[in-house]
């Protein structure tokens, strides 16, 4: 039987993006581990954001464009409980080592995972449309 760290890496599949031998430890981890769970958990995490918008923020189908993007950059910096719900869900694909990586690096990649996740959602704005 395989254990928790070879079935979630089996889950994720390969990792997404170039690592270089002189990758630093913060690109390294955002191609091996954020991009692969980000890309899995990609229909999660939109529909995370469609029911915060029915359950908060209803006017957001009235904004522009422009105002659409900061508010999703806003909602996920400023609202705490909708951030600790994405980090969960992000989270909980990390193995042990990469978990142990992640809190001994917490601000740095933190603040890298909440900016591809903001990015992310952004880019597929149009699944958040009525």
């Amino acid at each position: 039987m395989k254990s928790r760290n070879e079935n979630i890496l089996l889950l994720r599949g390969e990792n997404l993006g170039q690592i270089k031998e002189d990758s630093s430890l913060e690109e390294r981890f955002q191609n091996q581990t954020l991009r692969p769970i980000l890309k899995l958990q990609n229909d999660l995490l939109i529909l995370i954001f469609k029911n915060y918008i029915a359950e908060n923020k209803n006017n957001f189908y009235t904004l522009n464009l422009d105002k659409k993007l900061l508010f999703i950059e806003n909602a996920i910096q400023k609202d705490t409980k909708l951030r600790n719900l994405y980090k969960g869900v992000i989270l909980a694909l990390f193995t042990i080592e990469e978990y142990d990586l992640f809190s001994t690096h917490s601000t740095t990649l933190n603040k890298r995972l909440i900016s591809m996740l903001i990015e992310r959602l952004k880019s597929q704005l149009q699944l958040f449309e009525l």
